[in-house]
């Protein structure tokens, strides 16, 4: 057996080992969750410290503070890496010394990032223990990762591409906007993808700066309860919640998998439509 065929073979035994290994823990939460889990359960506030009830609250909890992560990120991720792909070719310095800024950030342990929140809008600003806080601080932990990905995306392209855009007689934003971004949509999507699923199954950087109300928020400066610190609670704090706090997890999967599915199939949609046409 030649050295290609034992490294192809010891890598495919182990990507084998890796997705037994994720279904095995995925299977086993779903199976648990399903158990007694009905469209009730979406529905109903909990009872009884959560031993009971449902996760209404819990479930707008994780919606809001995810939306306000992303429309907060978003832009500025995805301007942040347009320049740091663009304009920082002759700058190798400089842009060196922010890209290893932004790789340290990604590194930084998420439960620094909730002392941060909790300092800076919790404290600072005054937005109290609240939905707010808890989906800036998401957002500020995920930024330097959808820098990168953007940055990746951007740079993974074809040279010739921007250079037939510029010799078209297309201005910058004509070409980012029309030929560029559409050309690296996929790698856009996938750095989103990855974005979203870190902030949605976060709890470390939440326990300082969402909060534990178990009620409905009115407003974006209440306290609101995230699916994954609900489910800790479940698990750890409450005797009698395993039952509901699988449940809870099982919901949290479906709902990772539903938003990742979605985002890929439009990102799909248009990538098809737009080589579609002439």
């Amino acid at each position: 057996m030649t050295a290609d065929r034992c490294a192809a073979f010891g890598l495919g035994a182990v990507a084998l080992l890796v997705a037994a290994l994720a279904l095995w823990i995925v299977g086993d939460v779903l199976l648990r969750g399903f158990d007694g889990l009905a469209p009730g359960f979406l529905l109903s506030d909990p009872l009884d410290a959560g031993r009971a009830g449902g996760i209404r609250p819990v479930l707008v909890s994780t919606l809001l503070v995810t939306t306000v992560c992303l429309l907060s990120a978003a832009p500025v991720g995805l301007l942040a890496g347009l320049l740091l792909a663009e304009r920082t070719r002759g700058a190798r310095r400089w842009a060196h010394l922010i890209r290893l800024s932004l790789d340290t950030l990604a590194g930084v342990p998420s439960i620094l990032f909730g002392l941060f929140g909790n300092a800076v809008f919790v404290g600072l600003f005054g937005w109290r223990l609240s939905i707010l806080s808890g989906g800036l601080t998401l957002a500020v932990m995920v930024l330097p990762f959808l820098i990168r990905s953007v940055e990746a995306s951007l740079r993974s392209l074809p040279p010739d591409l921007g250079r037939a855009a510029t010799a078209l007689g297309l201005g910058p934003v004509t070409r980012l906007g029309r030929i560029l971004l559409p050309a690296a949509l996929p790698g856009l999507l996938t750095g989103l993808v990855l974005g979203l699923g870190r902030a949605l199954a976060e709890t470390a950087a939440l326990l300082f700066t969402s909060g534990y109300g178990l009620r409905l928020p009115a407003s974006l400066l209440d306290s609101g309860r995230t699916l994954s610190i609900h489910i800790l609670d479940l698990a750890m704090n409450v005797p009698g919640g395993t039952a509901n706090a699988y449940r809870s997890a099982a919901v949290l999967i479906l709902l990772i998998l539903l938003i990742n599915s979605t985002v890929m199939a439009l990102g799909g949609t248009r990538g098809g439509r737009r080589r579609s046409q002439p």
